[in-house]
């Protein structure tokens, strides 16, 4: 077995447990081992690690299959630091020419809001506040998870089941300062953001300022 080999099936049992610790399904380990192979045929991303490599090349194939996740979700399953997974994200979407589709912040609603055991009111209003609020260009140049953070806590906020920026911080991957500063964004525009049909248990005018 050449080197070569032996590295490229090293490869693909890390791609397959790093998959199977966040429980992502066949087609997306098939899909990660075919990008990682012709990265790795191609020879274009000499000196870096394996392993980055094939974080990267998953985090690509679950945008690719519609089931995204988070570079932090990656990270904690890979042994790679978030900023070298991102290096190599790049320099593989530069080496095979491909792209990956936008992710919007519907992609992590429902995952969010059921990890936080939220119910799909809330979970409704906060698609609804996100959508809106970009639609209303409320929030130029913030990540989709920010926004949808944000979106998160406020609609909670708004409801009998609320969620503190931490608790959703925690489940996002971002900051409580990230979240603050997006919902400073959307807090103008409150009144304009929620569904119509929203059954208030904080009127919108009691909601936290931040």
């Amino acid at each position: 077995m050449s080197s070569s080999d032996r590295a490229m099936m090293n490869a693909f049992k890390e791609i397959a447990s790093m998959a199977d610790r966040i429980n992502l399904p066949r087609n997306i380990v098939d899909r990660t081992n075919n990008l990682f192979k012709q990265v790795y045929e191609q020879k274009s991303l000499k000196g870096r690690s394996n392993d980055a490599i094939a974080s990267a090349c998953l985090y690509i194939a679950c945008r690719q299959e519609g089931v995204p996740r988070t570079f932090k979700e990656i990270c904690a399953v890979s042994r790679i630091s978030k900023k070298e997974i991102g290096r190599c994200f790049k320099l593989i979407l530069k080496a095979l020419e491909t792209s990956v589709d936008l992710i919007t912040t519907g992609d992590f609603m429902s995952r969010f809001c059921s990890n936080l055991g939220l119910p799909k009111q809330v979970q409704m209003a906060a698609t609804h506040i996100a959508r809106k609020a970009v639609e209303l260009d409320l929030v130029p140049g913030r990540s989709p998870i920010s926004v949808a953070a944000a979106a998160i806590y406020m609609a909670s906020q708004a409801s009998a089941e609320k969620r503190t920026q931490k608790e959703i911080g925690d489940i996002a991957g971002v900051a409580d300062v990230t979240i603050r500063q997006s919902y400073r964004l959307i807090y103008p525009r409150a009144p304009d953001l929620f569904p119509v049909d929203f059954k208030f248990d904080t009127p919108v005018d009691k909601l936290p300022q931040l």
